[in-house]
């Protein structure tokens, strides 16, 4: 949802960028695979306590990703294996940051910080998993409000601001809302269906 929207007001920046990114001769899978690599920064930052500058990568590394599918759409070679891919390295980048902050409250027995970002792991990709099922029995499920963009945002946000707890418990209650919202809407168009 926040995804779609800063798109549509950044998208004639992001072709101009993706423009020239294509004549370079960089391809869409360059960009998942630098956006991962920044990712992996990320979370070492965060398993090393350095929460501000982990903030920092991470939204960094969003640019990767907000990059490569407008390269695929410029360069005309968008198509299911690239997006396959894509949401693949996406599912590893969620493991890999949320994961350092995991093991960064894990180092400090920080017991809270630990149960909250388990909860967060397991609900990201539970959001995944079931739009992935769901889209077997109904044409689209992308409801909810707490998709990979906005997850990335708000733990980045509060890393930056120094609210990474408060921004951890927001993740943990949201990320298993938008799957249960995905589950009744699920069932509720597949009875319609």
């Amino acid at each position: 949802m926040l995804r779609q929207m800063l798109e549509r007001r950044i998208q004639p920046l992001v072709s101009k960028v993706a423009s020239g990114v294509h004549r370079a001769g960089i391809t869409p899978n360059i960009l998942t695979l630098t956006g991962l690599a920044f990712n992996v920064v990320a979370a070492w930052c965060y398993f090393q306590g350095r929460v501000p500058l982990a903030g920092f990568v991470i939204l960094f590394a969003g640019v990767f990703d907000m990059l490569d599918g407008a390269v695929a759409r410029v360069g005309g070679t968008v198509s299911g294996l690239g997006a396959f891919t894509d949401s693949v390295v996406d599912r590893y980048s969620d493991f890999l940051i949320f994961g350092g902050v995991l093991c960064m409250f894990s180092r400090m027995g920080n017991m809270t910080g630990t149960i909250l970002s388990v909860l967060i792991l397991s609900g990201a990709f539970l959001v995944s998993y079931v739009r992935a099922r769901a889209e077997l029995v109904i044409p689209r499920c992308s409801v909810g409000l707490m998709e990979r963009s906005e997850r990335i945002i708000l733990l980045a946000a509060g890393s930056l601001a120094g609210l990474l707890i408060p921004a951890l418990w927001a993740l943990a209650i949201l990320t298993h809302a938008t799957a249960i919202h995905r589950i009744h809407y699920t069932w509720k168009e597949g009875k319609n269906n």
